[in-house]
């Protein structure tokens, strides 16, 4: 074979590989999973601010999501912005209240175990009545938070819901759930 022909169909032969190693990349990065860059301080300590994250986007698929999973959603204010990250706190139909910097769900005498977060809110929120198909999210750094308790659309719907956050990759890779 001469040598042009062989040049040309070695291009050719690498073309195919690449052509399907971006389409294998493309259908992973938006089906099945979702990596972010942290943009705020919301999170901390559980993720600073430039880390990078990676989650499942199927974990709600045969899964509802549960409370205080880490999730990656669109802000609901405004879903052209970045992604935001959050855990929630409030499920479908739940009454969710912030008194005296404890969360309560339901009425209950006993606030709920978020020894996670850096401190306690300040401030009274809600009560706030979480819609069937949503959840009320807070940041971790609560007080350095925009989140539920101070958006105009109070919930997160499950539809605009990313992905379950599962791990922090860098700068110190370590697992979230």
């Amino acid at each position: 074979m001469p040598k042009k022909k062989k040049i040309i169909k070695d291009i050719i032969e690498f073309g195919k590989y690449l052509t399907a190693a971006v389409i294998f990349t493309l259908i992973i990065n938006n089906f099945i999973i979702v990596n972010a860059v942290v943009m705020s301080a919301s999170m901390e300590s559980t993720v600073m601010t430039d880390s990078r994250i990676m989650g499942s986007r199927l974990a709600y698929v045969i899964n509802e999501p549960k409370r205080f999973d880490i999730i990656l959603f669109k802000f609901p204010d405004d879903e052209k912005r970045e992604p935001f990250l959050k855990r929630i706190i409030g499920l479908p139909n739940e009454k969710v209240e912030i008194k005296n910097g404890k969360v309560y769900i339901n009425d209950s005498n006993i606030p709920l175990d978020d020894s996670f977060i850096k401190e306690e809110t300040r401030g009274d929120y809600g009560p706030f009545i979480v819609p069937g198909d949503s959840y009320f999210v807070l940041g971790d750094n609560r007080n350095n938070s925009h989140d539920s308790k101070n958006w105009e659309n109070k919930f997160v719907s499950k539809d605009k819901i990313l992905g379950k956050i599962y791990a922090e990759y860098f700068p110190a890779p370590k697992l979230l759930d």
